[in-house]
């Protein structure tokens, strides 16, 4: 059996189609939300945590969304202060480690001790590390090792998620 254009062609697109949709990735569990894993300092019934947040903070918090990009006012905060959880208020990110990534999302190069907890994410057919509330579980954004000295880490959060108290 001679290898045509075609065949080469077919077998490059299969190829490229697998590891667009993660083949690799099909046969694992998606990861379950830590806000439902109910093992945190601050727990709220799902009634409550609606009544509490707005339908965008919900979205994102409590169901992992992801907000649309360059969206938040919290992108072009410059001023000194820190970045707080909207489910339960801790103080997660200072000002002082934020950056402009470029990317639309608010992005810190490390968030405040013992702030943020890490889960790990397969959805979309990669691996991906989720970052979540230490306090209330909620989801906060991803964490990628593309990001500045010191860390090499870009905390990329969602604007939606935090409210902002200046110094």
């Amino acid at each position: 059996m001679s290898l045509t254009r075609r065949k080469l062609l077919g077998i490059g697109g299969a190829v490229a189609a697998a590891s667009l949709f993660g083949l690799g990735a099909c046969g694992r569990a998606a990861p379950v939300s830590p806000a439902s894993r109910g093992n945190f300092e601050v727990m709220r019934s799902d009634a409550q945590w609606r009544q509490q947040l707005t339908p965008a903070q919900y979205a994102v918090l409590r169901g992992q969304g992801t907000e649309r990009a360059f969206s938040s006012p919290l992108n072009d905060e410059h001023r000194r202060g820190t970045f707080h959880c909207a489910g339960c208020a801790l103080a997660l990110f200072s000002s002082a480690t934020k950056f402009d990534s470029g990317t639309g999302w608010p992005s810190f190069w490390a968030p405040l001790h013992g702030a943020v907890g890490e889960d790990r994410d397969t959805t979309f057919g990669m691996l991906r590390v989720a970052v979540h509330c230490r306090r209330c579980g909620g989801h906060l954004g991803h964490v990628f090792n593309d990001g500045p000295r010191p860390t090499g880490l870009r905390y990329c959060m969602n604007g939606v998620a935090m409210n902002f108290i200046a110094a």
